[in-house]
């Protein structure tokens, strides 16, 4: 019995190195296909750019959807939060592929979980307008929290917003308020949007906790 478990074990290990050797061996060959001519993966920070002006789809579109493969491969076994984000969009919206809602917001859960701001913040604003899920407050609010600490600045946009439309907690106005007060933008219409919710904020928050928030970030 003891052989048979140290023989069951070894097997095991076999194959998962024979898994992750094809695996190795399928993205080497798409990287010598990208250079021979072949549209080449997205790095992670074209990538994350593409994701943050909300790109990302039409850039796969454009490609011509030749990046699937690579794309559901460093989304479903590599697990970069990144492309499980793009993969996630990709099945919600059927572009490229099949359309499949539930997998995409699943993937998208596995992207925010593993702290991608655009993944938060989607699935932040999803639940605060009811769009493929159930509307819940309480979950957008949360989403949007963390992704505004990690710097998404849609997200403490959004989150003021709810914060001025009196949902949440006046606890946490200041450090929204903080946020935006720091926040440089030469888009005129955004920076006219964050001057208006600063007033609303402030008309809610006490003149001392508004004079500490605008002293540093």
């Amino acid at each position: 019995m003891f052989m048979m478990s140290i023989l069951d074990e070894d097997i095991a290990v076999r194959q998962i190195q024979c898994f992750f050797l094809v695996i190795i061996v399928f993205l080497c060959v798409r990287s010598v296909q990208a250079s021979d001519g072949a549209v080449q993966i997205y790095s992670q920070d074209e990538l994350i750019e593409l994701i943050n002006e909300n790109k990302h789809l039409k850039r796969v579109r454009d490609d011509d959807c030749q990046l699937l493969q690579d794309i559901e491969a460093r989304a479903t076994i590599m697990k970069l939060p990144s492309y499980q984000f793009l993969y996630g969009d990709m099945l919600a919206y059927g572009v490229c592929v099949k359309k499949n809602v539930v997998r995409g917001v699943y993937l998208m859960k596995e992207a925010a979980a593993q702290g991608l701001p655009a993944g938060l913040e989607q699935l932040g604003r999803y639940y605060h307008t009811g769009k493929l899920v159930q509307k819940d407050l309480k979950r957008a609010i949360m989403y949007l929290r963390e992704a505004a600490f990690l710097g998404n600045l849609p997200a403490r946009v959004r989150l003021a917003e709810i914060y001025v439309a009196g949902h949440g907690s006046p606890r946490e106005y200041e450090a929204v308020y903080r946020w935006l007060f720091h926040t440089v933008t030469d888009d005129k219409k955004l920076h006219a949007k964050i001057r208006r919710l600063l007033e609303s904020l402030a008309q809610n928050m006490p003149p001392s906790v508004v004079a500490r928030a605008r002293k540093g970030v």
